[in-house]
């Protein structure tokens, strides 16, 4: 008898492991308690997937024999626990994904920042070098779905920590872990050792022969490493110290050196600006370098990357005041790494649905950077708490195009206006993109 799988939630995860576990002969339900959009139902449709929405019937879900989860539903739902407590074993969808990719390799990228301008830039990297390859996981398609209609020989990956906590045999070739900061506590119990440890879970199904590229100059992964001995081919990255195998910058030369070949170019040639993408650019080279890309390759990749939407992404010059649009950054340190690299007088707009976010990490950049804070939330108290003795203009909106309106007033000839919010954006908008392309939309407006 088929196997039956229930999928909760009827999103790009939830649809793609339908299709993907449909063609694999399982007995296929998704259940949703908001609406499915119709391009989601029509692929349902079309698979001939059983299928509920705005509600969830909960005899027909604890009779799976495996439920697999959408990301964004935590453990603590009343429905999860209760499928937790009748012995149901609960997966994610890479999990899933794992299991029918055949003789493929995986490259899988986490950490708190950093992981879709990295996994778009590995992917870039492996496409210019002739790899058929896919870009999977929480940017592009779902990993089951690329899995069911269109498998390659590489899958490059983004994961969340979210997709790790159910993994049970997943495995990537090569393990990518950027940094740890505080981000969606929320979800685990407002315990920073709890996400440490699932973000770790990229590396606990490897074997000899894999790989684990990580940041050194990251203190949260270094001091984790010291208490677990992974068994793979450990492939560190710095700017502070020179390293044997792996990967460094000195002055303003990056070198790595993973097999044989050496690859070494000035960080002025990289396509990617500020610190914090130098970090992502050795990361995604010594990835392929791991895999055999050639030196020439790689350089001529990174020299040509074209950054995300909404990650650091220049809109336009209006008066002589710069607008960027960096609506991806949904954590505090996302916001850090953007003052960072900015060098002009900033107008900085912040706010949205908190995570217990902890404003004083960018205190001092935004005291030597920041000359007003657009607050743009329907609870701003955290920011004003935080900034208003420091920050000397700072005003609330309720959209992007008063936002935009707002910053461009206060504005000066060489200024910078950055969206940059810190925060998620369930409260104002559909999602960041939906943020990002709003912002976008009222600067051309002005």
């Amino acid at each position: 008898m088929a196997k039956k799988l229930v999928i909760l939630g009827g999103g790009e995860s939830g649809v793609g492991a339908a299709i993907l576990g449909k063609q694999q002969g399982y007995e296929v339900f998704v259940s949703d308690a908001g609406a499915i959009k119709e391009q989601y139902k029509s692929d349902l449709q079309v698979h001939q997937v059983a299928f509920e929405e705005k509600q969830h019937t909960e005899a027909r879900i604890l009779a799976a024999d495996e439920v697999m989860k959408s990301p964004g539903i935590p453990d603590k739902n009343p429905l999860v626990k209760k499928i937790r407590a009748a012995g149901i074993p609960v997966i994610s969808e890479i999990e899933l994904a794992y299991r029918f990719k055949g003789n493929s390799k995986i490259i899988a990228i986490t950490g708190s920042n950093g992981k879709s301008t990295t996994t778009s830039l590995i992917w870039h990297i492996c496409r210019h070098a002739g790899w058929d390859c896919a870009l999977v996981g929480n940017i592009g398609y779902s990993f089951a779905r690329q899995v069911a209609e269109a498998p390659k020989e590489l899958y490059v990956a983004e994961i969340s920590s979210f997709q790790l906590d159910d993994i049970k045999t997943f495995r990537p070739d090569i393990a990518v872990l950027l940094n740890i900061t505080e981000d969606h506590l929320d979800r685990y119990d407002y315990k920073f050792e709890n996400y440490i440890a699932s973000k770790f879970r990229i590396i606990e199904n490897q074997v000899a022969g894999d790989s684990f590229i990580y940041c050194a100059d990251d203190e949260v992964i270094v001091n984790y490493l010291k208490n677990i001995t992974p068994i793979t081919n450990p492939l560190p990255f710095s700017m502070k110290q020179e390293i044997k195998k792996g990967g460094n910058i000195k002055g303003d030369q990056m070198m790595i050196r993973v097999q044989e070949e050496r690859v070494s170019m000035s960080i002025y040639d990289f396509a990617l600006k500020g610190k914090h993408n130098q970090y992502n650019t050795m990361a995604a080279g010594i990835a392929a370098a791991t895999i055999g890309i050639r030196k020439e390759k790689i350089r001529e990749a990174v020299k040509t990357f074209e950054s995300l939407e909404h990650r650091m992404e220049y809109v336009a010059t209006v008066r002589g005041v710069e607008f960027i649009n960096d609506s991806k950054a949904t954590n505090v340190n996302s916001t850090w790494y953007a003052l960072e690299s900015i060098e002009k007088p900033t107008i900085l707009i912040l706010g949205g649905v908190d995570k217990g976010n902890d404003y004083t990490l960018i205190e001092d950049l935004v005291k030597e950077k920041v000359k007003a804070i657009i607050c743009m939330g329907t609870d701003n108290s955290k920011i004003l708490e935080a900034f208003s003795a420091i920050v000397p203009k700072m005003v609330e909106v309720e959209s992007a195009e008063e936002a935009v309106q707002s910053a461009f007033s206060l504005a000066a000839k060489g200024d910078v206006v950055l969206l940059s919010p810190a925060c998620a954006s369930f409260d104002l908008f559909k999602n960041y993109e939906d943020r990002g392309d709003q912002f976008k939309q009222a600067v051309k407006d002005l």
